[in-house]
This record gives structure tokens, sequence and C-alpha cells, in this order.
């Protein structure tokens, strides 16, 4: 999908995802503390939302300027930009980059990360939670093309000089049933 699709998605509906963060977004980054923050793919700004709730400074990222938007409707006190976080030039030096249900194609994403990566300052957090590859065979929703699903391991490939805090498949459940998550917390070193 493109930035017309997307803001023709986000056009369609009051609201497309929940209001509310991520479930490992906020249970995985409740402990941080704060600082600066980078959402990239930032979607209608959920998580952006709730960083910036605990004291964040927070730069959020999304080529859909629908969403982009419809989150700086929030009043949250966010860096609301519309942008190509493939192409885009990224803020660096981030206490935080996140990144939540980016799914392109695999060669997009490995060039993707590098450049994710290179946002996060030394002793910084990138925290990914997306689609597993697993999620085709064991779970619900998401993408149906397996070349957009990707795991933990695919993610640690392409990086180098890292903490890893966490980097498993994990499990969400939601109405139609569970579905199977990529999920990474990692620290530069």
């Amino acid at each position: 999908m493109d930035a017309k699709d997307w803001d023709a998605r986000y056009e369609a509906s009051a609201r497309v995802w929940s209001a509310t963060p991520n479930q490992f977004v906020e249970s995985e980054l409740a402990d941080l503390g704060s600082g600066s923050a980078l959402d990239l793919a930032s979607g209608e700004g959920r998580n952006a939302v709730w960083l910036a709730s605990l004291g964040w400074r927070v730069t959020a990222i999304d080529y859909s300027a629908v969403a982009i938007e419809r989150a700086a409707q929030s009043g949250a006190s966010v860096d609301w930009r519309v942008g190509d976080v493939l192409h885009d030039q990224l803020p660096v030096d981030q206490d935080l980059v996140l990144v939540s249900y980016l799914q392109l194609p695999s060669d997009q994403m490995q060039g993707f990360w590098p450049r994710a990566w290179a946002a996060v300052r030394r002793g910084g957090t990138l925290f990914v939670i997306a689609h597993d590859s697993s999620n085709l065979s064991h779970g619900v929703g998401g993408p149906q093309d397996p070349d957009c699903l990707y795991t933990a391991a695919d993610v640690l490939s392409t990086l180098e000089g890292y903490e890893i805090i966490k980097a498993e498949r994990v499990e969400r459940a939601t109405e139609a049933g569970t579905a199977m998550d990529a999920l990474v917390r990692i620290v530069k070193r």
C-alpha cells in the first residue's frame, strides 16, 4: 500500500486503530523513563501520544497525511511529521526509536533497519513490534503476504553493536483469535 491507499483507509473510518498504546509498547517501555523518542510509521499516533504523556519528547513520522492530521488533533505535545521513513532524513541521537507494525516487502525492510538503528544514540533503545512470519500459519490478522512478515531474528540479522533485552515471538489476543508478533528490544552499545 502507498500513502494514498493509507490516506483512503484512514478517511474511511473515524479510527483505524485503538486510541490506547499497543500492549507491548506499554508493558515494555513504561520503565524507560523519558528522553527523546522517534515513532516511525506512527499511524494515528496512539503510541506517540502515550509516550508524550510520560514526558517523552516525541517526533512521530508517517507517510499518510490523513493519519498525521488525525494524530495532531489529539492535542499531545508531539512533533507530527508527514514523511517517508524509507527515504527521508531521520532525526538522530534518539533515546528511543519505536517501530510498530511497519510491514513492508523484505527488500525494503532490509534497508530500513539500519536507517532506524542509525537514529538510536549509544545507550538508546530500538523497540520493534510487528506481525511475525509465523502469524500466517499460527495466528490471525495482519498482512497475508509472507514477504511482508518477519521474525525478531530477521531484524537482528541486519544490525550490529547491540545488547538484546528481548527478541522473541509473542502472542497477542485479538477479537478474532491469537496473533503472533515479533518483539525486539535492544540497546545500542
